[in-house]
C-alpha cells in the first residue's frame, strides 16, 4: 500500500496538475471512510475528462477493493487504470508503476505467483525511489519464497541485506524473511539467531506490524523442536494482532494457537477464531456488494441527468423541428417525383451489388471465421472431444450449403451468452480476454438484426487480434448511454500504422457498422490498438 499511495501522488505536487474537487474529496476520505472515498473516486472515473485524473481514481478504487477483500474487483479497476496511461508520458510513469505493483500484490494474494512476479518487475521499471525499489524487490523475493523458488528468493534477500544495512526497519524485515527462507529450504538451518535479531530490532523500533511477522516466523520455526517456545511466540503474535486491530492476523494467530495449545485452552480460542472468520467473510461480502451498489447508483444518476438534458433540448427545439418537418415533406415530394425513374434504375444495380456483397460477407463470416474459431479450439485444447469437433465441422458444412439464402436468426440462445462464449473462446494461455460492463441488460431492446451484425463485428475483431496483434491482454468494455451502445476494444499488441490498407475482412465489418447506423473510430497509441464502436439501440431494419 505504501508503494500504491506514494506513486500516484508523486507527480501531483503542482497546483494545476489535478483540479477535480471530487478527487480531492475522495483522498480526504481515503483510509478513514473507504465507502465514501470509493464513491467520489468513482465519480471522477466516470465523469472526468483528464486521462490522468481518471487513471488515479481507478488506482485508488483498485487499492480500496483489494484491501477490503475484493481481489478480482481490485484487479479489474487497476487494469482499467492502465488503459488511461501512456508509458511515454513522464507524468504517467509513477502511476503506471503503482498499478503494476498493486497488480502484483493482488496476484500474490490470489496465489498466482508467476503473474505476480511479472507485474512486480514491470512496476520496477518505472520506479525511481530506492525505497520503493527495495520494497518491490522484497515482494518479489517473498513471491519466490511462497512459490518454493528458494534459491531465487535467497539471492534477492542477500542483495537487499546489503542495501538496507542503514535502515533498521527494512533491514529487520529482510533479515527475518531471509532466515525463514533459508530454513524452509533446509529445515536443519539454525535460523533462530537471525530471527531473534530481527525481532529485537523491531522491538527497539516499536514496529508493531513487523513484530507480527517476527512472532509468526519464530512460532513456525520452533513448532517441531520447541513447542513451548512456539506457543509463547504464537501468544505474543495474537496480542500484537489485537493491538494492530488486524482481523486477518488475529485469525492466523488463533489458528496457530489452536494447533499448539493444551486441550483446556482450545475452546475460547476456537470460539474467537470462528467468530472472527465469520465476521471477516461477512465484511468482505458486504464490501463487494457496497462497491457494486455505489457504481450502479453513480451510473444511474448520470443517466438521469443526461435524460433531463435531452428532454430540455427537445422542448426548446420542438417548434422549430415541426416547421422544418413540413418544409422538408413538401420539398421531398417534388424531388421524389423527379428522381423516381433514376432511383428505379439505380435500385436495380444496387440490388445486384448488395447481393454480391451479402454473399461475400457470408462466405467470410460463416466459412472463414467459423473455420478459424475451430482451428483456435484445436490449437488451445489438447483434450478436445472428437465428436464435438465433428459436430462443429458438420454445422459449418451445413451453413456453407445454406449460404445462398437467408436463414432465420436463432433466438434460443440469449445474446449476452453468445457474446460471452464468442469472446472467451479467443482466450488462451498467451492472451487474456477481459469483459467489462457486459450483461443481459446491455442488449435490452436491441434489434435481432443489430445483434446479428454486432456478433460478426466482434468475431472479426477477435480473429484479427488472434492473427495479427500478438496481444497479451484484450479488454472489451460495453456501455449503454443515451440510447446508444458503445463498444470499446483495447489490446496491448503490436498495433498497426494509421496508413495501413484494410482488407476485405475489415471492409465487411465497416459495412456492417454502417448497416446498423453505427459509427467507429480508431486510436493508434504507441503500443496496442483501440477501436470505439457505437450504434443506436433504436435501430430498425
Amino acid at each position: 500500500m505504501f508503494v500504491g499511495l506514494s506513486a500516484c501522488k508523486t507527480k501531483r505536487d503542482t497546483p494545476n496538475s489535478i483540479t477535480a474537487p471530487t478527487l480531492e474529496k475522495g483522498e480526504s476520505f481515503f483510509n478513514v471512510n473507504n465507502d465514501s472515498a470509493f464513491y467520489y473516486f468513482n465519480l471522477v472515473a466516470t465523469s472526468a475528462t483528464d486521462s490522468l485524473e481518471i487513471a488515479i481514481a481507478y488506482t485508488y478504487m483498485g487499492i480500496i477493493q483489494a484491501y477490503e477483500g475484493d481481489q478480482y474487483g481490485g484487479q479489474e479497476s487497476l487494469l482499467k487504470s492502465l488503459t488511461y496511461l501512456n508509458e511515454n508520458k513522464e507524468q504517467d510513469r509513477e502511476c503506471i508503476s503503482s498499478n503494476y505493483h498493486e497488480l502484483g500484490n493482488v496476484c500474490l494474494n490470489l496465489k498466482n505467483y508467476k503473474a505476480a512476479v511479472e507485474y512486480y518487475y514491470k512496476g520496477l521499471q518505472f520506479m525511481e525511489s530506492p525505497i520503493t525499489k527495495n520494497i518491490a524487490l522484497n515482494n518479489i523475493a517473498l513471491t519466490y519464497q511462497k512459490n518454493g523458488e528458494y534459491d531465487k528468493a535467497i539471492e534477492l534477500y542477500t542483495s537487499l541485506l546489503t542495501k538496507n544495512a542503514d535502515r533498521k526497519k527494512e533491514y529487520a524485515r529482510v533479515l527475518s524473511n531471509y532466515a525463514r527462507t533459508k530454513w524452509l529450504k533446509n529445515p536443519t538451518y539454525p535460523a533462530g539467531k537471525e530471527l531473534r535479531q530481527a525481532l529485537q530490532i523491531r522491538l527497539d523500533s516499536n514496529d508493531n506490524r513487523g513484530l507480527n511477522a517476527s512472532y509468526a516466523h519464530l512460532s513456525d520455526y520452533y513448532t517441531n523442536t520447541k513447542p513451548d517456545s512456539a506457543l509463547y511466540f504464537a501468544e505474543k503474535r495474537y496480542a500484537v494482532a489485537q493491538l494492530n486491530n488486524s482481523t486477518d492476523d488475529q485469525i492466523e494467530a488463533l489458528s496457530k494457537l489452536i494447533s499448539l495449545s493444551p486441550p483446556k485452552l482450545l475452546k475460547p480460542y476456537f470460539v474467537r477464531y470462528q467468530f472472527l472468520s465469520d465476521s471477516l467473510q461477512a465484511a468482505k461480502n458486504a464490501a463487494k456488494n457496497q462497491f457494486a451498489l455505489i457504481r450502479f447508483e453513480t451510473l444511474q444518476l448520470q443517466k438521469d441527468n443526461a435524460q433531463k438534458e435531452v428532454q430540455l433540448v427537445e422542448q426548446q427545439y420542438i417548434l422549430v423541428l415541426t416547421i422544418f418537418f413540413f418544409i422538408a415533406i413538401s420539398t421531398a415530394i417534388i424531388i421524389w417525383y423527379r428522381k423516381r425513374q433514376q432511383q428505379i434504375k439505380a435500385a436495380s444495380i444496387q440490388a445486384i451489388q448488395e447481393n454480391q456483397l451479402k454473399t461475400s460477407q457470408k462466405v467470410h463470416d460463416v466459412v472463414a471465421n467459423g473455420l478459424y474459431r475451430i482451428m483456435t479450439d484445436v490449437e488451445h485444447n489438447d483434450d478436445i472431444d472428437k465428436e464435438l469437433l465433428i459436430d462443429k465441422i458438420e454445422d459449418l458444412y451445413e451453413k456453407s450449403r445454406d449460404i445462398s439464402y437467408d436463414k432465420p436468426i436463432n433466438p434460443n440462445i440469449p445474446f449476452d451468452q453468445k457474446i460471452d462464449e464468442l469472446l472467451t473462446s479467443f482466450s488462451s494461455d498467451n492472451t487474456r480476454v477481459l469483459m467489462v460492463g457486459h450483461s443481459a441488460a446491455t442488449w435490452e431492446r436491441t434489434h435481432e438484426v443489430a445483434q446479428y451484425e454486432v456478433e460478426h463485428i466482434l468475431q472479426e475483431l477477435m480473429v484479427n487480434m488472434k492473427k495479427h496483434s500478438q496481444a497479451s491482454n484484450v479488454v472489451l468494455k460495453f456501455e449503454r448511454q443515451q440510447d446508444r451502445i458503445h463498444i470499446h476494444y483495447t489490446d496491448d499488441g503490436i498495433g498497426f500504422s494509421p496508413q495501413v490498407k484494410y482488407g476485405n475482412g475489415w471492409q465487411n465489418t465497416e459495412n456492417r457498422i454502417h448497416k446498423i447506423q453505427g459509427e467507429y473510430t480508431f486510436e493508434h497509441p504507441t503500443k496496442g490498438l483501440k477501436i470505439h464502436i457505437s450504434f443506436p439501440i433504436a435501430y430498425s431494419s
